[in-house]
C-alpha cells in the first residue's frame, strides 16, 4: 500500500485519489484488481464526455454525469445496509453501483478529473457531497441521493439534519477538502465498521494507517489498544494505551486506560 501510504503523509502527494482508495479497498479485498476498476472508470468518463459539446457549460456535464451514473446505471447509496463494508471500498462501489455518500462522491470525482472539469469534495458533517466549480458556476451535488443539485439552504438542512450544525455560522464547512482528508474520512468510516463488526484484523490495518497519516493524533492509539487487547497482544496494547497517555494526558479516559494499563501489568506479571 505504498501508494496509499505516500498520499496519506503527503497531502501534496502525486497518488491519484482513485489509485489510494482502491488500494485501500485492498483490506477488504486482498489482491484486488487495480487496472479493472481504473479501466471502468475510464469508461464512464469517455460515456459522459461523449455526450458533450467541447465548450459545454458546467451543467451540460452535471447532467449527463447524472444521467448515466444515476438513470442509465442506477448508482444509489446503500441505505438498506448501510454498514457493510463494501460501501466503503471504490472496486466493490464500481461493480454493484451501492455505495455511502463519500465512495459514490470519489467516483463522481474521478469521472470529472477524468473528463477535465473541476469536481471537489465537501465534508459536511455526517453527508459528504461534491462541488462542481468553474470560472462560470458552482453548484452542490449529492451523490448518495441520485446527483440531486442542491441549494446553499438544502446544504444547511443536510447539516442540520445529519449534525446540528448551522452553516450561516459556519460555511467553512462547504470549502474543498483535500484528497488526503477524503482518504482519512474514508478510513474512519472503515474503522468504525470493523469494530462495529470486531473484524479486529482488518481494524488493526486501518488504525495502522491512521496513525501513519496523523502520528500525534492520540485517539487511535486508544483504539488500536483496545484491538491488540481483544487481540490478547499485551505487550503492543501497553505501548498504544502508553502513548495514549503520553499524548493526551488530560484525556477523560484517562482513568479507564490506566486501570487497562494495570491489568495488563498483573497478567504480564502472573506468566512469571
Amino acid at each position: 500500500m505504498q501508494r496509499l501510504l505516500d498520499a496519506l503523509r503527503d497531502e501534496r502527494s502525486s497518488v491519484s485519489l482513485d489509485v489510494a482508495a482502491l488500494e485501500m479497498a485492498a483490506i477488504e479485498f486482498p489482491g484486488l484488481d487495480l487496472e479493472a476498476s481504473l479501466f471502468r472508470l475510464d469508461n464512464l468518463a469517455e460515456q459522459v464526455q461523449a455526450q458533450l459539446t467541447p465548450q459545454a457549460p458546467g451543467l451540460d456535464f452535471i447532467k449527463a454525469a447524472n444521467e448515466l451514473l444515476f438513470e442509465v446505471l442506477q448508482y444509489r447509496g446503500n441505505e438498506e445496509e448501510y454498514y457493510d463494508p463494501r460501501n466503503s471500498c471504490l472496486n466493490s462501489v464500481l461493480m454493484r453501483r451501492l455505495g455511502i455518500p463519500i465512495t459514490l462522491s470519489v467516483v463522481y470525482i474521478e469521472v470529472a478529473r477524468r473528463c477535465h472539469r473541476h469536481v471537489y469534495g465537501v465534508g459536511l458533517p455526517g453527508h459528504f457531497i461534491v462541488a462542481y466549480e468553474d470560472a462560470e458556476s458552482r453548484y452542490w451535488i449529492d451523490p448518495f441521493h441520485s446527483g440531486r443539485i442542491l441549494t446553499f439552504a438544502d446544504c444547511s438542512a443536510l447539516a442540520r439534519q445529519t449534525a446540528n450544525v448551522d452553516l450561516r455560522s459556519n460555511p467553512a464547512v462547504l470549502s474543498a477538502v483535500n484528497k488526503r482528508q477524503i482518504l482519512v474520512r474514508m478510513l474512519s468510516n472503515l474503522k468504525a465498521i470493523y469494530l462495529r463488526g470486531e473484524a479486529f484484523d482488518k481494524a488493526r490495518q486501518v488504525l495502522n494507517l491512521l496513525i501513519e497519516a496523523a502520528p500525534d493524533y492520540a485517539e487511535e492509539y486508544r483504539h488500536r489498544g483496545i484491538v491488540h487487547l481483544r487481540q490478547h497482544n499485551h505487550k503492543a496494547a501497553k505501548e498504544d494505551l502508553e502513548t495514549y497517555l503520553r499524548l493526551e494526558p488530560n484525556a477523560p479516559e484517562r482513568e479507564q486506560v490506566q486501570k487497562q494499563l494495570l491489568l495488563i501489568d498483573r497478567w504480564r506479571a502472573g506468566l512469571n
